[in-house]
């Protein structure tokens, strides 16, 4: 990493349950550490319920935080006035698990895309627009035609690729990944994992992969976090890790697939 860190989480803790007591309130991350470099690919592996869906919420500004800090860019989110958050929504954006939750059913494909321009780049005419919305279609392996139809139109692979596409449309700087393969048939997350693996190879992407799945962090990732019932046990660069684990619990994730 050059310069400081795009994201750095520093003793980050977030609890659900409001309880009086310390010992009765239902931790979902604790004393939670991560940088992220401009450039890098790096993933959160861990299990359902390990807190990594929470971190991801928390780096996108979905949710907040109850101890620690989070710098974006070398700057305190938690200081960020109305117009640095509002900038900050370009900044950063998320592909969800499921994609046609995450699509308006009511508006087209094109409408969709174009939304984040509307807000973000005013400057763009509706022409520029337009075809923006055609190459970035193209770019995640749509026709340019499909800008006139409706999510229920689609496979949901190919909601997943529209949910992609309307997340680059932006540039943003930093693109969270939650699950973005796991509520997909299997022979359709091999086409869209291949995806992630060209735009990254052809964009200077930098990307949090949330994930549960060994192998696909071992293809695209360069560093990775193991996490475990809301806590980091385990993190280093991805062959690292995954090749010689230090810890019990990454262990088992391991011969859970050997």
């Amino acid at each position: 990493m050059s310069g400081h860190p795009i994201v750095s989480l520093k003793g980050v803790a977030k609890t659900f349950g409001k309880r009086l007591l310390v010992q009765n309130r239902s931790f979902a991350l604790s004393d939670i550490d991560i940088t992220v470099g401009r450039g890098e690919v790096v993933g959160i592996l861990g299990e359902s319920g390990s807190g990594k869906s929470t971190v991801a919420n928390i780096v996108t500004r979905l949710t907040g935080f109850d101890a620690g800090t989070y710098l974006f860019d070398g700057a305190d989110v938690s200081a960020f006035d109305k117009k640095e958050g509002f900038r900050f929504k370009s900044r950063v954006q998320i592909v969800f698990q499921d994609p046609y939750g995450s699509l308006n059913p009511r508006a087209t494909v094109a409408a969709s895309i174009m939304e984040g321009l509307v807000l973000h780049r005013p400057e763009m005419d509706k022409a520029t627009r337009r075809a923006r919305v055609a190459q970035l279609l193209d770019e995640v392996g749509l026709p340019a035609d499909c800008g006139d139809r409706y999510p229920h139109e689609f496979s949901g692979g190919q909601r997943q690729r529209i949910a992609i596409a309307r997340a680059l449309a932006v540039e943003p700087e930093l693109l969270v990944l939650d699950e973005p393969l796991s509520s997909l048939d299997v022979s359709i997350q091999a086409q869209v994992l291949e995806l992630f693996v060209k735009l990254i190879g052809e964009r200077d992407l930098t990307i949090i992969f949330i994930s549960h799945d060994v192998n696909v962090v071992r293809l695209i990732c360069d560093r990775v976090y193991v996490m475990h019932q809301g806590r980091i046990v385990e993190e280093g660069s991805a062959e690292d890790v995954l090749t010689h684990p230090r810890n019990a619990y990454t262990e088992r994730l391991l011969a859970a697939v050997y």
